[in-house]
């Protein structure tokens, strides 16, 4: 039993390298068994189970009648696009000077070259391609049942519009983000970036879900170790299912256990641009909004695009104001419960009387009470998320509130604890990523736990582990507490606690492009040389 449980712990906690992850079934187009020809019944033979297949058989009245067979998915293809350029042209003009020479023989070719007008055309060969094609949305035709396909994009479906991202919102700025449809996503970006340097490399992961994801950036910018890097690590997923970027991320980190988010995602077209031209590598997954950006760094949290639309002055003062929150929203209970509890002679008289009278008669010490706010915070929190927007943000208020004083009323909290956690929870909101503002709530609670045991000394300790543990992380082998470690004072005048002048940026940060070999004693580049891919 003992052995039982140890290989139980085992694999859900440790990661292992190129091993599959819920394997797909043998049913798949990977077996031996559907690698025959590429012809029209092995095609039915695989999809005729499924009612939203269409099969089209019509005759192309050339020299010598043909048969024809279109094969698509019903609600994933243009219907109109097929029906004018592709049926209505084979079908219907007759006396079409090439229709008119079409044979058995040499059918495939001329209606390959000459019939098919569509601008999105080719040959496909294999089995498991055409059905996959089909799969995806394409249009697949065949001629009599010789083997060789030819596709075509008409791709066609019901899918959301360009809108305003709610997660990222600004007040000067782009207004348009991305969407669920990949190929509006990819051309999103070439508008923003309009050189033939921007390279976008398909990939299907998933061996059920065939997942489409493009590896999107610049040639000449990027890093071609990293680039690399982050190929072989897409590549080497194995998984029967990508439904969403989220699967990716949690797959290609390089710390899977470190509560810091270790790759980025956006909803902004400008943002994922602006990552590409400083030579990070986009990951667009079809079926989502959200695009991934590595390498990271943790400062990259904590900055939005709104920093780079204002003036100077302004973006450093805001930039201020996010930090003294990002600070407030980590510190502020912890801080408050270990000058309670151990540390009353280092706040002045006079507020120390304020606090005693506030907390006299409430039954538990100050972490238990910070405890409790936290936990019914973070319980009014996730409620509100997960109402109606309408209904959500007025229990969200009316919930604080009315707990807030019925409790302070029944004195099992104090009236500056509610204050000090209003204050947390407004501060939190200032940090513009939510995986980033998640992981601030969640050690918030350790440190909490360490102020109340140990006081001042447990907080510190708290506090200089966060510290170690930042400045051991890599991003794709690139130092994630960069630029405080290693550092550059350069880099972090420039776009880092302050942003600098537009004319003053004269160059994108070299981290994240050309080796350096500074950083590479330190370990940023290093590490991608010595590990085997």
């Amino acid at each position: 039993m003992l052995k039982r449980f140890a290989r139980m712990v085992k694999a859900l906690t440790i990661r292992r390298k190129g091993a599959p992850i819920r394997p797909a079934p043998k049913t798949t187009l990977t077996t031996p068994t559907l690698k025959g020809a590429c012809t029209y019944s092995n095609v039915k033979a695989i999809l005729s189970k499924s009612f939203d297949i269409i099969f089209r058989d019509f005759t192309i009245e050339g020299q010598q009648p043909v048969k024809g067979h279109l094969i698509c998915v019903d609600g994933m293809v243009n219907k109109e696009l097929i029906n004018n350029f592709v049926l209505k042209t084979l079908m219907v003009q007759g006396n079409h000077p090439v229709l008119v020479k079409v044979t058995p023989s040499n059918a495939f070719e001329v209606v390959f070259s000459h019939l098919i007008t569509n601008n999105e055309v080719k040959k496909e060969a294999l089995l498991s391609n055409a059905v996959d094609a089909v799969l995806s949305g394409d249009s697949v035709l065949f001629i009599e049942d010789q083997p060789g396909a030819i596709v075509i994009g008409a791709r066609g479906w019901e899918n959301r519009g360009v809108t305003e991202p709610e997660s990222e919102s600004v007040v000067r700025g782009p207004r348009e983000g991305f969407t669920e449809t990949l190929r509006i996503n990819t051309s999103q970006l070439r508008r923003k970036i309009k050189s033939p340097d921007l390279v976008m490399k398909p990939l299907k992961i998933g061996e059920v879900t065939r997942t489409d994801v493009v590896m999107a950036y610049i040639k000449g910018i990027a890093n071609d170790k990293i680039v690399k890097e982050v190929a072989n690590r897409l590549q080497a997923i194995k998984i029967d299912g990508i439904l969403e970027s989220g699967y990716i991320e949690e797959l290609i980190e390089d710390v899977p256990y470190s509560p810091f988010p270790q790759v980025y995602h956006t909803e902004r077209p400008d943002v994922a641009a602006a990552d590409l031209l400083e030579g990070k590598i986009a990951i667009l997954t079809d079926g989502t909004p959200f695009v991934l950006t590595v390498p990271c760094v943790f400062v990259e949290f904590f900055l939005v695009s709104e920093d780079y639309y204002e003036r100077p002055f302004t973006a450093v003062l805001v930039r201020f104001i996010r930090q003294f929150g990002v600070v407030i929203a980590l510190l502020l209970p912890s801080v408050y419960i270990a000058v309670t509890t151990f540390h009353q002679d280092m706040i002045p008289t006079s507020l120390a009387l304020s606090i005693a009278e506030g907390r006299q008669g409430v039954p538990v010490p100050a972490l238990v009470e910070a405890l409790f706010m936290e936990i019914t915070l973070e319980i009014l929190r996730e409620a509100g998320l997960r109402l109606p927007k309408p209904i959500g943000q007025a229990i969200g208020i009316v919930g604080a509130l009315v707990i807030g004083d019925a409790a302070v009323k029944a004195n099992l909290v104090s009236p500056i604890m509610v204050i000090v956690v209003s204050l947390t929870a407004i501060a939190s909101f200032t940090t513009p990523a939510f995986s980033m503002g998640i992981t601030i709530r969640l050690l918030r609670f350790p440190l909490m736990f360490l102020s109340g045991i140990f006081g001042f000394f447990g907080l510190s300790i708290g506090i200089y582990a966060l510290f170690l543990h930042l400045c051991s992380l890599r991003s794709f082998g690139i130092p994630y507490f960069y630029p405080f470690a290693p550092g550059n004072l350069f880099d972090l005048l420039k776009d880092t606690l302050v942003r600098a002048p537009w004319w003053a940026q004269r160059t994108a940060p070299r981290i994240f492009t050309n080796p350096d070999p500074e950083y590479s004693s330190s370990g940023s580049l290093k590490a991608l040389e010595e590990e085997p891919s």
